[in-house]
């Protein structure tokens, strides 16, 4: 398994260049949340213009060519004549921009633009430059389409998202400005951004690809690696809340059980809480070993971030990878129709991602349940509120609640998308992945998860004040006093809801990260 590296590019960006072949996840990131410009590289124009010309050299034997020169899906043994296939590919994207429900975020949209305009520059879809050209000019003017984001399967592609974009650059459809629906055309028009009329297999290639999971995903693994550290940093702060001890995150026993992350994790672990007077370090111990919760971090933490590994290396192939159908092989004079366009690489591993962040939440939320509990956070009070207010005072005790509600509702998201399939177009699209779905399903969980961690350091936080903690471990103390710059510490009762939300924000921000990696220095 390779390892993805995750580190941000510094800002600003020159343009990055698409080659259809070295695009990267940072640079994903860069171009749908910075708006870091982007353009062709000279050396693939030349692979799609000669792709190009052996599209149109068949429309000129007037070979029958899937897409080309006949319908699509089930009417693929119906022949259209040259002089309708403008008009083919027009109603094409007419007929599949058919997406309900709210809106892509404009972060995804430029995501999704980006990765099939990557996927077409390699020069196997037939396409004119111009084709790429026009989604570059869009990105970099700042053409947002809106793009509902239920009705894809997965298969053939994501046809009704990916419509929805391909519909803009025709001049129709509409755009999103500063969150409001707007013309198309006018807006186009006002960026000085031509709109082009699809030829001969351009809009199938638009449609049939996997761009709308690859965007999608994209950003659930920018939030999903975020949240890796994040969960150490609070976990460890917890660990000092409730004077555990760190022998358990010793290199020891990485080393006799070798998986990356576990050994990953527990250095940040110990470097996290290094200085700290608050953690037992003795194996011999008066209480011999925590609770699995704060013993088994690293294992937990660690098994997670191999799966985050994981799917960061199946979409890394994925957003260099040509996913259209038929797939014009120019050097060959050949045709071949397949199904790159079939997300069951991406279905499995989001679903594969969603259920290992459910867990990240799951120890979380078991860690906020000890912090509250009298009966198991060593001499805290009930529920995080000084004694001279318990019982007048509620504390934490439904903040637990809300962690306990949040990751029951990722126990329901986290059934598989993958393992169910639906057929379409009259039978033969007969298997679909459902990726589209899945995708959509590991987001919201990740959303649960940045709360569920949000509470949890809010609650550790309360109980290092109550407890009067001696000394604090570097990082922890930096991820301490970060959120008491945002938060006070609660003498009695207020309404907390504020408080989450500074909190969440905060995490969701990457300030939390930051400042403790400035006194930590980097982590893994």
């Amino acid at each position: 398994m390779a390892e993805i590296s995750f580190k941000p590019l510094m800002k600003p960006q020159p343009a990055i260049t698409i080659d259809g072949s070295s695009l990267q996840l940072a640079e994903v990131i860069e171009v749908s949340r910075h708006h870091a410009k982007v353009q062709l590289a000279e050396h693939s124009v030349a692979a799609v213009k000669a792709a190009r010309a052996f599209v149109e050299r068949l429309i000129a034997e007037r070979r029958v060519v899937y897409g080309v020169t006949t319908g699509f899906g089930n009417f693929k043994k119906v022949r259209i004549e040259p002089d309708h296939v403008k008009e083919l590919q027009a109603n094409l994207i007419r007929s599949h921009a058919v997406g309900v429900g709210p809106a892509l975020s404009v972060p995804e949209v430029r995501a999704m633009m980006l990765i099939r305009a990557n996927s077409l520059a390699k020069g196997y879809s037939g396409v004119r430059p111009l084709v790429i050209e026009t989604l570059l000019r869009m990105l970099n003017h700042g053409v947002h389409p809106f793009v509902p984001e239920q009705g894809s399967v997965g298969a053939s592609g994501d046809l009704a998202p990916l419509a929805h974009v391909a519909l803009v650059m025709m001049g129709e459809g509409e755009v999103v400005v500063d969150g409001q629906r707007q013309s198309a055309k006018a807006v186009m028009q006002s960026s000085g951004t031509t709109a082009v009329q699809l030829e001969a297999k351009e809009g199938l290639a638009l449609t049939n690809g996997t761009a709308f999971m690859s965007a999608v995903q994209s950003l659930n693994l920018d939030r999903a690696r975020q949240l890796l550290w994040v969960a150490d940093i609070i976990g460890a702060l917890t660990m000092e809340a409730m004077q555990g001890s760190v022998v358990a995150a010793r290199e020891e026993f990485a080393n006799l059980r070798p998986h990356p992350g576990h050994a990953v994790s527990a250095e940040n672990i110990r470097r996290l809480t290094e200085g700290s007077e608050e953690v037992a370090r003795d194996p011999d111990w008066p209480r011999i070993q925590d609770s699995y919760t704060l013993r088994c971090l690293p294992q937990v933490h660690g098994a997670i971030r191999d799966a985050v590994t994981h799917a960061a290396d199946v979409l890394q192939r994925e957003l260099n990878a040509a996913t259209d159908n038929p797939l014009i092989f120019a050097d060959r004079e050949r045709v071949l129709s397949g199904g790159n366009f079939h997300g069951e690489p991406l279905a499995l591993t989001a679903d594969y991602l969603g259920i290992a962040m459910a867990e990240l939440a799951d120890i979380s939320e078991r860690r906020i349940a000890k912090l509250v509990d009298p009966a198991t956070n060593e001499g805290l009070p009930a529920f995080l509120i000084p004694p001279t207010q318990a019982g007048l005072s509620n504390g934490f005790m439904i903040t637990q609640y809300t962690a306990a509600a949040l990751v029951s509702e990722n126990k329901i998201l986290t059934h598989p998308a993958s393992v169910d399939s639906i057929p379409t177009s009259a039978n033969q699209e007969d298997h679909v992945s459902m990726g589209a779905i899945a995708v959509r399903k590991c987001r919201d969980i990740i959303s649960n998860v940045e709360q569920v961690l949000a509470i949890e350091w809010l609650t550790a936080a309360q109980a290092v004040d109550l407890r009067g903690s001696k000394k604090l471990g570097r990082g922890t103390r930096a991820a301490y006093e970060l959120l008491r710059r945002h938060v006070s510490m609660l003498e009695r009762d207020r309404v907390l809801y504020p408080d989450l939300e500074q909190a969440v924000a905060v995490v969701r921000s990457g300030a939390l990260t930051e400042t403790v990696v400035s006194a930590t220095g980097p982590m893994r």
